[in-house]
């Protein structure tokens, strides 16, 4: 097995804060060599500093989503947080209903992993409108920057095990049996989400600004300060009234956002 210096642990770990906002502590370095090591291996590299000199020399973008496929912890699942998924159909969609003039219903799904929580998004707006959902512009934006756990979002295919939480006739409503383990998205809620890849750290050129903005267990893996450069980037692309909602374990302190608080890990835009 190929070990880590510390310089070269150093050297990585800064170029994946620099350009991805993930801070990687001293304690990470088993994990970077474990997640790593087949990659170094398949490359025929001897060392991490060769490994890091490809990184940052590749033009292509191929080392870097290789990279963050490996180090991303991608840990989700369907009705994750069920009390936010619980004010979203009860209060975020009628008030987005009654104050929409246009009927466009803008929703950003940041950090989608492999997508349970847009499709458990798109299910609730699906099933809050009903048979008005045709007369409204409903599709929602997943981004990851994990290229992996896009294609898998894409898929949308579950193991029958992820979807036991899911109501009983989402079941049915929302899913066909693909075998005797696992279950598909349908198609008329796989094509409701449209799913990009999307770094976090990248300035945010929206034409439109978003109703509600789901970017949870995300930026625990951040410093503050990248953390109060992405809330401010968030509340930017937020329109008056619409709402951010982050994880339990991210809670925004008064002075990290401009955002109300309106009950654990939502706050909305004034």
């Amino acid at each position: 097995m190929i070990q880590i210096t510390q310089n070269e642990f150093d050297r990585l770990a800064k170029h994946i804060h620099s350009n991805y906002g993930i801070q990687l502590k001293n304690e990470k370095k088993a994990l970077v060599i474990g997640r790593l090591q087949n990659v170094l291996t398949q490359m025929n590299f001897n060392s991490f500093s060769e490994y890091c000199d490809y990184v940052l020399a590749d033009k292509t973008g191929e080392a870097a989503v290789t990279l963050m496929n490996r180090i991303t912890t991608n840990h989700t699942f369907f009705m994750r947080e069920p009390d936010h998924f619980d004010y979203f159909r009860d209060a975020v969609l009628p008030y987005l209903k009654g104050a929409s003039a246009d009927r466009d219903l803008r929703i950003w799904s940041a950090g989608c992993s492999s997508g349970e929580e847009p499709y458990t998004i798109a299910m609730i707006i699906d099933t809050f409108f009903g048979r008005e959902k045709p007369l409204w512009d409903t599709k929602l934006l997943a981004t990851d920057i994990s290229e992996k756990m896009l294609d898998k979002a894409r898929a949308g295919v579950y193991p029958n095990s992820g979807i036991a939480a899911l109501p009983y006739n989402w079941k049915l409503s929302y899913f066909r049996p693909r075998d005797s383990a696992s279950s598909a998205v349908r198609d008329q809620i796989r094509q409701e989400v449209i799913f990009r890849r999307f770094n976090l750290m990248s300035p945010f050129r929206f034409r439109k600004k978003f109703h509600a903005i789901f970017c949870r267990n995300v930026m625990i893996y951040f410093d503050e300060k990248t953390r109060r450069e992405l809330v401010n980037k968030f509340y930017d692309a937020t329109e008056s009234g619409g709402y951010l909602f982050v994880g339990h374990s991210e809670p925004l302190s008064r002075e990290l956002t401009a955002y109300q608080y309106v009950m654990p890990a939502v706050y909305r835009k004034q």
